[in-house]
């Protein structure tokens, strides 16, 4: 930890998919308690952003870093940049049939050496907050679940885990204008210090500036063709909402890029990060 508070800190960041450079140098710092939004048109290079720094397969990185309280997340595989520290919010998070949400935090709080006592309270406190029907807790992982309620599962599963940084990849996407207050405020209250623990560290990726009307942000960020070509307050999403990204950035940096094409957004595998399919969720990685 840095001072009082985590500390994200991306910089120069270069990844290729399929031998195609899709971000050409990020820099970023996030920092506990802020708000930060990466905005884009398709293709920009935003959801490769977030598989890049919780360490998605597939990703060849060319250059840069990214450090959390001044440990080096590239070289970890992303069950420990989690323990580092890291949460991924999903844009499609997967269905992992025969294993409960309760079962995956309770292993997540042995793995990092908490109590598990607590978990199945927490968890029901957690999903009454966001307005998750409780019944759907006793269904295996997202299984038969809608997109907002997946979603909705994501953001608790934030709540019961309380990272330093989340990365949230369109939290927004399938939710209603409800769900996607109370999700939005959840997220917004963790960045609250609570104790002597700082608060959330958030980089929100979205298409569109709704998110930000409940989630406030503290800086806007545009990404257009691998590079954050503006930085500027929460104004910047208004201007955004006004002009659209061909009149604030220009047409050419607004025009579609190649994204992760070479990479299945929606693998057929039960780890979303291209664990083996049939593998035990729960074994112990260091094994």
């Amino acid at each position: 930890m840095t001072g009082s508070g985590h500390v994200l800190e991306i910089r120069g960041l270069r990844a290729a998919v399929g031998g195609t450079e899709i971000l050409r140098g990020i820099d970023l710092t996030v920092r506990s308690g802020e708000v930060h939004a990466v905005m884009g048109p398709n293709g920009s290079g935003k959801s490769t952003l977030a598989h890049v720094l919780m360490g998605r397969p597939g990703y060849e990185v060319t250059g840069g870093s990214v450090t959390l309280d001044g440990v080096d997340l590239l070289p970890l595989a992303p069950w420990q940049r989690a323990q580092a520290g890291l949460f991924l919010a999903l844009q499609y998070p997967t269905e992992v049939p025969g294993v409960s949400l309760q079962a995956v935090l309770e292993s997540a709080a042995r793995a990092a050496g908490r109590p598990v006592d607590g978990v199945a309270a927490t968890l029901r406190a957690e999903a009454e907050r966001v307005g998750l029907d409780p019944q759907l807790l006793e269904r295996p992982l997202n299984v038969d679940l809608s997109g907002g309620e997946k979603k909705k599962n994501e953001t608790v599963q934030l709540g019961v885990l309380r990272p330093a940084i989340a990365v949230l990849d369109e939290l927004d996407s399938g939710l209603d204008v409800d769900a996607l207050r109370a999700c939005a405020r959840r997220v917004e209250a963790a960045t609250e210090p609570e104790g002597d623990r700082p608060g959330l560290g958030v980089l929100a990726i979205t298409h569109y500036s709704r998110l930000l009307h409940e989630l406030r942000a503290d800086r806007v960020h545009v990404l257009a063709k691998g590079q954050i070509v503006r930085s500027g307050g929460p104004e910047l999403a208004l201007e955004l909402e006004r002009h659209g990204y061909a009149g604030l950035v220009g047409a050419e940096l607004a025009g579609e890029a190649e994204e992760e094409t070479p990479v299945a957004i929606r693998p057929a595998i039960d780890d979303p990060f291209g664990g083996p399919a049939g593998a035990d969720p729960f074994a112990d990685p260091l094994a």
